[in-house]
């Protein structure tokens, strides 16, 4: 199990219970098709951020919808191309709106240039002036907003401080590490004091080890913020651990956002599904049967009508190379073994046949097999643990 799939699993049971009542609206009301998680948005209509970000470039269409209330954060997740960025890039006023509309606590920014919005970025490569100290690189916002030297100093320091850097003050980007970098360009954009912050794959440029301890001390800083933070990362871990809420993005438009609990139990498509380490179909169910589109039958233990998804962890898929006879599970397949890969201290079997689908297996129990592409196994899952949910 990777270290995405075990935060993911981990998440799930801290607030699965809380949850619960959330997945029951949501399931039932998701005629819209993005599987938006119901009680979003702000407190009142002139707090926050409410966007409809519309950018045409080329063939390419950009058209995300965004509330957040104070104090939320919000991950932008999806695959490279899908427009993160760009929606990202339009909220800094980089690059302008050909429709919708951007509010923030109540006042149009939609031609407000960027450099008057109240809005703080931080870039994926940190864009330090390599000619200034960690000191005057913060003090470089307050001092575009107006403040004096010594009053954009004394902010700034303050700043450094908070981010236990007051001791690297006098140091140029150059003598930092990655992880110290990043902290400066997050406290030169905190100390505008913005009503939103942006950050653009704020953990990337960070190695493993690094971004394990920026990730933590970013994430408690977040959790101080008082005003809408919006990330955008194609790193699930990134965004589960950050953010309250995702909204993942593919083709230029929203698919699904919810709780990163609830996304990672209910995905609505092959790239969430992917991310959170699960097989997933869709279907129609007729009780405890669901009918896959252009595929064979699984049976769950919920009983529901209609067009259902069914998702299974590859833990939960047994195999045997020859039909099992007496076998407890309830979902028996053929199937072909179509590849095999390292996947963390397991072997993901890649399987073909009436529907494709994910096994992982130990080492031993591979071996033990014999398994090779092209060999034919069998395949079985437990109705109890499969998971049906409304379409």
């Amino acid at each position: 199990m990777t270290g995405i799939e075990k935060n993911v699993r981990n998440t799930d049971e801290r607030v699965r219970n809380t949850d619960a009542d959330a997945d029951a609206g949501t399931d039932a009301g998701t005629g819209t098709g993005t599987g938006t998680e119901g009680g979003i948005g702000p407190s009142s209509a002139d707090e926050g951020l409410d966007a409809r970000l519309v950018v045409d470039r080329g063939r390419f269409r950009l058209d995300v919808s965004l509330i957040a209330a104070p104090g939320d954060v919000v991950a932008l997740l999806g695959p490279n191309g899908a427009g993160k960025t760009t929606a990202l890039r339009a909220l800094a006023g980089l690059v302008p709106l050909t429709g919708g509309h951007l509010r923030l606590d109540g006042a149009e920014l939609d031609r407000t240039p960027p450099e008057s919005r109240p809005v703080g970025v931080v870039f994926q490569d940190y864009l330090l002036f390599p000619h200034l100290t960690a000191l005057d690189n913060v003090a470089f916002g307050p001092r575009c907003h107006g403040a004096g030297k010594a009053q954009a100093r004394a902010r700034a320091a303050e700043w450094l401080r908070r981010m236990d850097l007051a001791e690297h003050a006098d140091a140029k980007p150059r003598r930092l590490s990655g992880g110290q970098a990043q902290r400066v360009a997050l406290a030169r954009a905190l100390a505008t004091h913005p009503r939103l912050l942006l950050l653009d794959e704020p953990l990337a440029a960070l190695d493993a080890r690094t971004r394990l301890d920026v990730r933590a001390q970013l994430r408690r800083h977040l959790a101080d913020f008082e005003a809408v933070a919006v990330l955008v990362t194609h790193d699930p871990l990134d965004a589960m651990v950050l953010a309250d809420r995702l909204v993942v993005i593919e083709d230029g438009h929203v698919v699904q956002e919810g709780t990163p609990a609830h996304i990672a139990r209910h995905p609505r498509t092959d790239y969430i599904a992917h991310l959170v380490g699960l097989n997933l179909y869709k279907g129609q169910s007729e009780g405890h049967t669901v009918r896959l589109d252009g595929g064979p039958e699984i049976t769950t233990t919920e009983d529901l009508t209609g067009p259902v998804f069914v998702t299974f962890p590859p833990a939960a898929v047994t195999l045997y190379r020859d039909r099992p006879t007496g076998a407890s599970a309830r979902n028996l397949w053929p199937c072909e073994v179509a590849g095999l890969e390292t996947h963390g201290d397991q072997i993901r079997v890649a399987l073909t046949g009436a529907f494709t689908l994910t096994a992982d297996l130990t080492t031993v129990a591979a071996a033990e097999l014999g398994l090779h592409t092209g060999a034919s196994v069998w395949a079985a899952v437990k109705a109890t643990q499969t998971h049906a949910y409304p379409a």
